[in-house]
Formats: C-alpha cells, sequence, structure tokens
C-alpha cells in the first residue's frame, strides 16, 4: 500500500495541514506553466489530490483542465482535450464546482482564454449532436452565475471573440437565463449600467448577434427600448436600433452577412471567414487562432 494511502488515517491537524499543502502543489505546478509529461506526472499520483474527508485520488482530466484555464497553460489544455476529450470537458467534483455542472466554457469566456476555448469548441464537435448542444448550450450555476449560459457570459463580459466563437459554433442565442434574458438582453444591460465604457466593443458585440439571432426574436428590454427610443438611439445608432426593435428590416449588408455565414459549418469556423468574399475591413471580427 503507497505510504500515501496508509498517512492518510490520522484526520488531526498535522494531516489536514499536509492534505493542503499537497493539493496545492498541482496547482501550482500548473500555474507555473511546467511541461505537459511533468503534470500528468503529478495528476495521476493519488498524493497531490486529497477530496474533503481525508480521501485521496487523482486528479480528473476535467479538473486539470480547470487550472489549465485558469493559468492559460495552452499546451497542457490542448494535450487535455485532445487525449481525453470526453472526460476532460465532464463535469468536476464537487470540491471544485458547487453544481453538478461541467463549467469549462463559462470559466474559458470569464478568463477570456479565448485559444481554449477554441480548442473546446473543436472538441465538442466530435461529440454526438445531443451532447454538443448540451455543453454549448448549459445554464451555468444559479448561486454564481445566475443560470447564463457561455453565451450569455460572452456578453455580460463584452468579450467579442469569445461569442463569435460560440456562435458560430452552434450555440444558441435564443435562450434565456433564471431572470428571463437572452444574451441580447445581457448586452444591453451592460450598454444601458455604463454607456460610456467599452462602447466600441459592446456594439461589436451586438453586430456579432445580429448575424445569428433569428429576425423574429423576443428579448425582455424591448418594450423599453420602445419607451425610451432617443436615449436608444442615441446609445446604438439608428439603424441598429430600428432592426433590434423591429421597424425595420435588416440591412442589406446584414442580410447578405447572414447568409454567408450560415454557409459555414462549424466545423469550419472561424477559419472559413477568411475565404468570405468580402474585403477585410468588413469581416466580423480577425480570428487568427491555429487549428
Amino acid at each position: 500500500m503507497p505510504w500515501s494511502v496508509r498517512w492518510v488515517g490520522g484526520c488531526g491537524a498535522q494531516s489536514q495541514k499536509q492534505c493542503k499543502k499537497s493539493s496545492f502543489a498541482f496547482y501550482q505546478a500548473v500555474r507555473d506553466l511546467l511541461p505537459v509529461w511533468f503534470l500528468e506526472d503529478m495528476r495521476t499520483m493519488e498524493v497531490f489530490h486529497w477530496e474533503d474527508g481525508g480521501k485521496v485520488s487523482v486528479y480528473s482530466p476535467s479538473e486539470a483542465l480547470l487550472y489549465a484555464l485558469v493559468h492559460d497553460h495552452q499546451p497542457y489544455a490542448r494535450h487535455l482535450l485532445t487525449k481525453f476529450p470526453q472526460s476532460a470537458l465532464a463535469v468536476p467534483s464537487q470540491s471544485f464546482s458547487c453544481c453538478q455542472s461541467a463549467p469549462h466554457l463559462a470559466m474559458a469566456v470569464r478568463y477570456n482564454r479565448v485559444r481554449i476555448l477554441f480548442r473546446i469548441l473543436k472538441a465538442i464537435q466530435a461529440f454526438p449532436p445531443g451532447d454538443r448542444a448540451g455543453h454549448l448550450d448549459r445554464r451555468g450555476c444559479s448561486r454564481v452565475e445566475g443560470g447564463k449560459t457561455a453565451l450569455h457570459m460572452s456578453c455580460e463580459l463584452v468579450r467579442p471573440e469569445c461569442l463569435l466563437l460560440l456562435l458560430g459554433h452552434g450555440a444558441s442565442p435564443s435562450l434565456r437565463d433564471s431572470a428571463g434574458n437572452t444574451p441580447v438582453d445581457t448586452l444591453l444591460q451592460q450598454i444601458s449600467h455604463m454607456p460610456a465604457a467599452n462602447m466600441r466593443a459592446k456594439l461589436l458585440c451586438l453586430d456579432c448577434l445580429f448575424l445569428f439571432v433569428p429576425q423574429d426574436l423576443q428579448f425582455a428590454m424591448k418594450q423599453q427600448l420602445l419607451d425610451n427610443r432617443q436615449q436608444w438611439q442615441d446609445l446604438l445608432g439608428e439603424n441598429r436600433f430600428q432592426c433590434l426593435v423591429g421597424l425595420a428590416p435588416p440591412s442589406l449588408f446584414v442580410g447578405a452577412m447572414r447568409v454567408l455565414i450560415r454557409t459555414i459549418s462549424p466545423e469550419h469556423f472561424p477559419e472559413a471567414l477568411d475565404n468570405l468574399p468580402l474585403p477585410h475591413f468588413l469581416k466580423p471580427l480577425d480570428l487568427k487562432l491555429e487549428s
């Protein structure tokens, strides 16, 4: 029997202190961006992971990926998603997540890990359709994230690159969070609360949503926009405002872009954006990501 298993029988202060110290060692190794082979050796050694109650176990690929996301360890994330695509995106243990939900997409958005998000989305594309949708549209913890999807969080945190990647890989722009808000509502709330802050990125997010939302999208803030028409026209611009509330059809450019975007399958997104018959400055975002 390994020494770590024998030793855990003691539950005193010394044991608890050693548990915390050993558990932190793997986190620290990922934080220090140590080589993948070294991290995998540590991950599969029981001595480095102590759960509540003094139980020893290995770190799962899912838990290791969460550490890689926090510290932007891209080579380690790539290894985990390539070698363990299903288990790397599985629900982690309760010590990592208070709800029975896989938080990887939401965490990638929260920390703005665009390249790791891209690799997660590519891994998800190989899943069966039902599993794929379950990951893309999974609502986050109701206590921590208010039941928001990763798409909601992209709007709340104003992450245009994350938003476009999620939309292009099939995330639904029509889902509502626990407060009944669509991603469009979440973005409009950010524009309303702090209109002067980061407005260019907020409008870029809104323009990205325009390319994917259904034309008859129902959203909670629509009446508020109509009741405060001048204020919202000043914030959004007249064309965006009228298109959003349904007073005018989308511009010819938006209509054409919707058609072009639909020709790109998630498997080829966003790489195929480069092949769109448009000048560079008219393309939604410059996403230069390695496949």
